[in-house]
């Protein structure tokens, strides 16, 4: 007689039960023929089931060898078993263990999808599978569409669906009426006439009749070995019997196992909407939360700093004293207008003004308003920006002839002339000396000392000359070429001002400053209120972990079906991986459409936050909610995966 196919050495299985151990399987020996018929029945509790688990590589003994196509497999690590599995064995059950979620059709592809076979290719077995047993009008139905007999047809189709040399069918008539259980046996005896080795476990001794030998068992030992017929059919296979040598896969296999994975995956959460909608509840909000602090911090940054620009990019105020609240400041009468002219001629400045200022009564006619008088030099309109509205700026003559000419602010037009009068060519009087009106201008960057505030700007000459009397400057501001770096520029005019004086009596005010100051309150508080957000992500991932460990719980009869069939250990990781995964991307795609929404609704409704969003800012966030994905769906994943598809396969 030829080598057995399988063949089964002193297998002892026994496990824990309290602070001892119950011994489901003692001492047997048994051996399995290719292509032979095989029948195992005796009572509840016999041992029957667990000799079939371990014949299908399901489970292993505790002590002996078993054997399959000569080499052991009692030792083969759990993907190893898998392999095996999914290559050589099918499984029928008398529960049928058909997925819930699934068509017929998909059901009868899933061991072909972990063998990684083509698509196409396992469609149109699939398909011809389900014709030959009378199922071509049902492969679009779920299992809750088909009748009793349907659905174990469908799960012998799966059994065949990548070979099935190995068919290990565990009562499969048992929870058939009598007419169903008849077609089963048929097709059986069908695929034993083929070459099939069939594995028949039964405690009914009319469908053991149909085997060619019936093994019997009783408290775990084979108590006897009854041969029906001498002869039976050898398997007609000529496929080689692979037995898997170690658990490393080539990369195709690689793919194929990520891409079976990624589509059990897709269909759990379909077919759990309600549950995965409800599980990225909170990572939608998280990264909602964070997304719109983030766009709200930079949106306002930019605010600012565009409003600091406004005010004169790289600009240097020079005032007297030697800082803020200097007691001394007022009587410090040495910076002067010939300051302001050498450092205009300095070659870093592009242009340079003096300014004295003082406020004083702006009157046109009977009308009379309070305003600042600012004296400043023609070129103060190219350090200051400014739009002009009507007229023109003064000139260079104009300061130096102490012209009486005024350009007013658009504020102090409407005061003074109301909304429909020129007031160019308008004399007006400020406090006792009258000027001539040349234009109207704005000076942008009003959220820094401008908006309501009513202005005149007069030659500093005029000012002095005609309305302060002899002063000392308020100021000198300069403006920086954009070649020159400001901090070259604020020691070169340093050294300048201190030659001049003879000693250090000023200070500078520099825009950089604030816009530095700026930039660091605004990340600070960005990155508070960022912090705070995060929370919510962190609670949401954990919220993914908890619901992920529930699903492992509820699905764990699918994980042991998915083993049965083929699934390796990194197959059901991957799965549950790439759900939470998939979850959580999901999640933060729609947390960052919701933040957007948020965005834009506050555009519309508020002029005074601007919130600001950035593709980096996008990216990240779903980076983020991918990491949080696999990192809190990892502990889940890996609890499926460890799970023993034995006990899974019992759990209800």
């Amino acid at each position: 007689m030829t080598a057995p196919l399988l063949e089964l050495r002193g297998a002892l299985r026994e496990y824990p039960a309290g602070e001892g151990s119950f011994v489901a399987l003692q001492d047997v020996n048994l051996n399995v023929q290719a292509g032979e018929w095989l029948a195992i029945m005796g009572p509840s509790g016999s041992g029957k089931s667990t000799l079939m688990n371990i014949l299908g590589c399901l489970d292993r003994p505790t002590a002996g060898s078993y054997r399959v196509a000569g080499a052991d497999v009692s030792h083969m690590s759990a993907d190893e078993l898998a392999e095996l599995r999914c290559s050589h064995f099918g499984f029928i059950f008398q529960r049928y263990n058909l997925l819930s979620s699934l068509t017929a059709l998909a059901n009868v592809e899933v061991p072909a999808v972990y063998a990684g076979e083509d698509v196409a290719e396992r469609h149109r077995r699939a398909q011809s599978l389900l014709a030959r047993f009378k199922l071509a009008d049902r492969v679009h139905h779920r299992p809750a569409q088909l009748s009793g007999g349907e659905q174990q047809r469908v799960s012998i189709a799966r059994a065949l669906m990548n070979g099935g040399e190995i068919i290990l069918a565990d009562e499969p008539t048992g929870a058939l009426d009598s007419h169903s259980g008849e077609e089963v046996l048929s097709v059986l005896k069908d695929l034993h006439a083929e070459g099939h080795t069939i594995i028949l476990v039964t405690h009914d001794p009319k469908v053991a009749a149909h085997a060619e030998r019936i093994v019997t068992l009783a408290d775990g030992a084979i108590v006897a070995d009854k041969r029906l017929s001498i002869s039976f059919p050898i398997s007609s296979h000529d496929r080689p019997f692979k037995i898997p040598s170690d658990s490393r896969s080539s990369r195709a296999e690689l793919v194929a196992g990520l891409r079976a994975s990624i589509i059990a995956a897709l269909g759990a959460l379909r077919a759990h909407r309600l549950r995965s909608c409800l599980t990225m509840l909170g990572i939608v909000i998280g990264i909602a939360s964070v997304a719109s602090v983030v766009a709200l911090g930079i949106g306002g940054r930019e605010k600012v700093l565009e409003d600091i620009r406004a005010m004169g990019a790289n600009t240097l105020d020079i005032y007297p004293g030697h800082g803020w609240g200097d007691e001394k400041a007022a009587s410090i009468k040495t910076l002067t207008a010939n300051d302001a002219l050498a450092l205009g001629a300095e070659p870093y400045v592009e242009a340079s003004t003096p300014l004295v200022r003082t406020t004083a009564s702006i009157r046109f006619g009977n009308v009379s308003v309070s305003g600042t008088i600012n004296g400043v030099a023609d070129n103060y309109f190219r350090v200051r920006p400014f739009e002009v509205l009507q007229g023109q700026i003064f000139t260079a003559d104009d300061v130096r002839n102490l012209t009486q000419v005024a350009i007013i602010d658009d504020n102090s037009s409407k005061r003074l002339f109301g909304e429909d009068k020129n007031p160019v060519g308008q004399v007006i009087l400020l406090g006792a000396m009258p000027a001539r009106v040349v234009g109207v201008a704005r000076l942008t960057g009003t959220s820094f000392g401008g908006g309501d505030n009513l202005n005149a700007w007069l030659p500093y000459t005029s000012v002095i000359g005609r309305l302060m009397g002899p002063t000392s400057l308020r100021s000198i501001t300069i403006r920086v070429k954009d070649d020159s770096p400001m901090e070259h520029a604020a020691a070169a005019a340093t050294d300048l001002l201190t030659l001049r004086h003879g000693v250090k009596d000023f200070f500078f005010f520099d825009t950089d400053d604030i816009r530095k100051s700026v930039e660091s309150a605004t990340a600070t508080m960005t990155l508070l209120i960022s912090s705070i957000a995060v929370i919510s992500l962190i609670v949401g991932g954990i919220g993914v972990m908890n619901i992920m460990l529930v699903s492992v719980t509820e699905r764990t009869r699918e994980i042991g079906i998915r083993m049965a069939v083929g699934a390796r250990q990194r197959d059901i990781r991957q799965q549950f991986l790439i759900e939470a995964t998939l979850v959580c991307v999901i999640g933060g795609a729609w947390g960052v459409i919701l933040a957007l929404l948020i965005g834009l609704a506050v555009g519309h409704t508020s002029s005074a936050i601007h919130m600001a969003f950035s593709p980096a800012s996008i990216v990240a966030a779903l980076i983020v909610s991918t990491l949080i994905g696999i990192g809190f769906g990892y502990f889940p994943a890996r609890q499926a995966a460890a799970l023993d598809p034995v006990e899974s396969l019992a759990r209800e």
